[in-house]
């Protein structure tokens, strides 16, 4: 990276997970990922430098930049500006051809889309949209039908909540989202063990 060109981040929420990350990406090798939840594209930009280091990169980013329940619209203004100016830095860095594909859309209907038109799969799916239970299980359901056999899913905020941990409501934590996904698909994913809880990193072994 040239001296005058840095990135533009005002907040740091996934430096601390890229120590597991990489012990992910040297396993799985990723060369088309999908990204839900993208922000100012500080997991986008690093998932860019890392996975082109594997050779010419397809990279699928979905988020509507609008803001979320947990996550007030007045917080957004500028995210997305950063986000593409971020990522095209990161592009121009590569150390192999990135196509990127950005959906500007919510999480379900990009999904649904890409499903119906028979997308390829993907070798790795991030998760870290909207943080309610119901829409992480959705975001589940819909990726588990994208990622290859032997692939992966990370889903972020594990152990967050929206509210205080002693007033947390459920249904305002991935968390419930993310044990009733890997329960039910207990057959056809295995959660890998060994990493830090803050995520979940989950690997699909059957259809």
């Amino acid at each position: 990276m040239h001296a005058a060109e840095t990135y533009d981040f005002s907040e740091d929420w996934f430096s601390n997970h890229i120590p597991s990350w990489r012990r992910i990406l040297e396993r799985v090798r990723p060369r088309r990922v999908l990204e839900i939840g993208c922000y100012e594209g500080r997991s986008t930009s690093f998932i860019i430098e890392a996975c082109s280091g594997y050779g010419p990169l397809s990279l699928c980013c979905v988020d509507t930049w609008q803001g979320s329940a947990d996550l007030a619209a007045e917080r957004m203004r500028g995210v997305e500006r950063r986000f593409d100016e971020n990522v095209a830095l990161a592009i121009r860095q590569a150390a192999a051809p990135v196509q990127l594909t950005k959906l500007k859309t919510p999480s379900q209907a990009a999904l649904t889309t890409l499903i119906a038109g028979n997308s390829e799969a993907f070798d790795l799916i991030y998760i870290d949209g909207s943080h309610t239970a119901p829409d992480v299980l959705l975001d589940a359901v819909l990726a588990f039908q994208l990622v290859r056999i032997g692939g992966v899913m990370i889903f972020d905020d594990y152990l967050w909540s929206m509210e205080l941990p002693l007033y947390a409501d459920p249904l305002n934590t991935p968390k419930l989202a993310i044990d009733t996904f890997t329960t039910i698909y207990a057959r056809k994913v295995r959660v890998l063990p060994d990493l830090p809880n803050a995520q979940c990193y989950v690997e699909k072994i059957a259809t």
